[in-house]
């Protein structure tokens, strides 16, 4: 692993030294970054490629693995809107900045090698038993509830839009003029025209995913794949998407929440945008902030039960 991270870090560096050397912003838009922004992410790259060389070298010592986890939030923190990333991909023209994207990816996956490397010396000795698929605690199933519905408001805004509906002043007519001109794809567009939202559907999958993590069936295939010859659903896959969407929605719901928070009261200004009014504009971001903050609090509490509940431990004496 820490052959894999240095490579990595190797690569990372040279990705941000180039952008920083062609002054291409990592984050922001052209223009608005400050350059020590970039040099930031270059110091971080090097850290990491030094501390990869440092515990194939000398092994993992317990100060290499402290350093291995702050570097690691560091990289997590670079990858923040990862999702969105990924939502623009499916549904838009394209990424609306290829080169943060591409910056988001791979501090993604730095964060995941650097948090394999600082735990790959803590493997169980001798023969592995994979648990039975149990549900998560009463407590966590509450919060997969408070997290589902939140969403409610969320897709009964959005379903109302793209079944033609009028909601916060503006019209489902109005919403699909306004996605054309962002530059909504074709595949964005012809769901809207069948009365169908994007975000709601992703809504949907999210809540899935949420269940999934709390419910026993989230650990085993479904019956009806009988072609696979263990049943049994690897870790990786459930908590990936988790922890993705986790690490995004969770920080800008909650600092989304505090920013509407004081334009609630009259502290701050919010711009209207695309609606008629700044009223409007605030009853709508305040739906999907507050779906955003507390589904986020709940995929993140899911994923850690999952983790514990499905972690491989040796047999009982």
């Amino acid at each position: 692993m820490g052959w894999a991270t240095t490579m990595w870090a190797v690569l990372y560096t040279g990705f941000a030294l180039a952008c920083v050397a062609g002054g291409v912003p990592l984050f922001l838009h052209r223009g608005s970054e400050p350059a020590a922004l970039g040099w930031a992410v270059v110091v971080m790259a090097v850290t990491a490629a030094l501390l990869g060389a440092a515990v194939t070298r000398y092994g993992l010592r317990t100060p290499l693995r402290r350093l291995l986890w702050v570097v690691c939030a560091l990289a997590g923190a670079a990858a923040f809107s990862l999702l969105m990333d990924v939502v623009t991909l499916l549904f838009g023209q394209g990424a609306d900045r290829w080169t943060a994207a591409a910056n988001h990816a791979l501090a993604a996956a730095g964060a995941l090698l650097l948090a394999a490397t600082a735990r790959s010396d803590r493997r169980p000795v001798g023969e592995i038993a994979a648990p039975e698929p149990s549900a998560a605690p009463r407590p966590v199933q509450l919060i997969a509830w408070a997290g589902t519905l939140a969403f409610v408001p969320y897709t009964v805004m959005k379903v109302t839009w793209a079944c033609g509906g009028t909601f916060a002043g503006t019209s489902g007519e109005e919403m699909r003029a306004i996605s054309q001109r962002n530059g909504a794809s074709g595949i964005w567009l012809t769901l809207e025209s069948w009365g169908l939202d994007a975000t709601a559907l992703l809504a949907a999958f999210g809540v899935f995913l949420l269940w999934g993590l709390v419910r026993p069936w989230g650990q085993v295939f479904p019956r009806w794949t009988v072609f696979l010859h263990d049943r049994r659903v690897p870790r990786w896959l459930p908590l990936t998407p988790a922890l993705l969407g986790a690490a995004t929605l969770l920080p800008y719901g909650v600092f989304g929440s505090g920013y509407l928070a004081l334009v609630s009261a009259g502290a701050v200004t919010l711009r209207r945008g695309d609606f008629h009014s700044a009223h409007d504009a605030l009853l709508v971001s305040w739906i999907g902030i507050a779906a955003f903050a507390v589904y986020g609090l709940a995929l993140t509490v899911a994923a850690r039960s999952y983790w514990r509940r499905t972690r491989r431990l040796p047999p009982g004496p």
